[in-house]
């Protein structure tokens, strides 16, 4: 080990990573490495106690369906459903399952019963409602957007021309689309008629603000705010879909990155007032360098929802990229990132990447075991706030 990674690193806490960060900060990327290796999502609720605790965090945001959190801050604010609901019906990816983000809402339903409606926590979900294989339909956030704005007034469009527009919502979620660009709806006359109405509607809501948010609240507001983008996210999204170019699969992963930059961007100026807020996702979401992929023999590249985040906010965006040692058989070699990380004492530490220069001029990229895992870049490193190393993951 040598005296400059020494120097750059302290065990892990709260307080030995928060010490990096600038006090500006207000939204504070926490990013993984890979999914579903408990290890991270534990790592970050007790970063998440911390912050509520001893920085005055009142939020959270996860990489999971934006609508499908509204659920579950509706049981972790008002009680309302079950936990095993929340987690059921709250979360997108498969999430729910997670033994950590159940203890997530365990702990901050305890809290929200202890405080005041102030002072309480809330969850959100920024991802747009995607998966892997596809897309969700845009009919739940247009039929929401919709009867928000025909309650206070007299919209352009009415409902029967939105039902006979979208049609049957299988002609949007059908898997078979992520892998055939002409089964896809998104480029139709009717889709490209429902741009323009998402797009008239969205912009009827921004003109009206002050009398909507007067006549209901501006709870409801901010809600009918997250289905006009989330409409017409999706609506851009099911287009490119349709795109039969070499790019596709750049184009979805930009778009959706895009849409994850702007509900993080909604939920900061939502909490301007209470407190910061802790984002959690795969690295590639929330670094500030260039994010790529391989699929199908072709190299995708796009910019994260972190990269997008970072210019809007700048420092006030913070970013903590994590990354492991060894699992299982899967050891890292001597001359990578992790290999030399590997040498640390600690089984957690905090790597101070301004520090941590020196170390990385000569190291190679760690080429994963299983395509799973995305190794941080040596070369990048300086483009984190900290570093979080765990050495060894089950």
């Amino acid at each position: 080990m040598t005296a400059s990674i020494r120097d750059a690193a302290r065990p892990f806490s709260g307080h030995a990573l928060t010490a990096l960060l600038s006090p500006a900060t207000r939204l504070l990327g926490l990013g993984e490495p890979t999914h579903g290796v408990e290890a991270f999502p534990e790592l970050r609720n007790e970063l998440f106690r911390h912050l509520v605790e001893h920085e005055g965090y009142r939020s959270i945001a996860i990489e999971s369906d934006c609508l499908a959190g509204l659920a579950t801050d509706a049981y972790v604010t008002d009680s309302v459903g079950t936990l095993d609901d929340a987690l059921a019906h709250g979360f997108s990816h498969g999430f729910g399952a997670l033994p950590a983000n159940r203890e997530l809402l365990r702990w901050i339903y305890e809290f929200n019963q202890q405080h005041p409606r102030e002072e309480q926590l809330r969850f959100y979900g920024f991802d747009g409602p995607l998966e892997i294989t596809g897309a969700a339909s845009p009919r739940p956030s247009l039929v929401a957007l919709h009867s928000y704005l025909a309650a206070h007034l007299d919209p352009p469009y009415d409902r029967a021309t939105l039902d006979e527009l979208l049609d049957d919502d299988a002609r949007w979620t059908d898997e078979a689309i992520m892998y055939d660009p002409a089964k896809s709806v998104g480029r139709t006359p009717e889709a490209r008629e429902l741009r323009v109405l998402a797009d008239d509607l969205g912009a009827l809501l921004t003109a009206h603000a002050p009398h909507l948010t007067a006549a209901a609240s501006p709870d409801a507001f901010w809600r009918a705010e997250l289905h006009a983008r989330t409409a017409t996210g999706l609506l851009r999204y099911h287009a490119a879909m349709a795109d039969t170019g070499p790019d596709r699969i750049a184009k979805l992963l930009s778009q959706r990155d895009a849409m994850m930059a702007d509900n993080l961007d909604a939920v900061v100026r939502r909490e301007e007032h209470r407190g910061p807020t802790l984002a959690f996702a795969h690295n590639a979401h929330l670094q500030r360098e260039e994010s790529s992929m391989r699929f199908a023999g072709r190299i995708a590249r796009w910019w994260s929802a972190g990269a997008i985040a970072g210019t809007r906010l700048g420092d006030r965006y913070a970013y903590v990229a994590t990354t492991f040692g060894s699992r299982g058989s899967d050891v890292p070699p001597a001359d990578t990132l992790e290999g030399l990380l590997s040498t640390l004492p600690d089984d957690r530490s905090v790597i101070d990447p301004t520090q941590l220069a020196a170390s990385t001029r000569k190291l190679t990229h760690r080429i994963p075991a299983d395509h799973t895992y995305a190794a941080l870049d040596p070369a990048t490193t300086g483009q984190a706030d900290a570093i979080v190393f765990v050495r060894d993951i089950r």
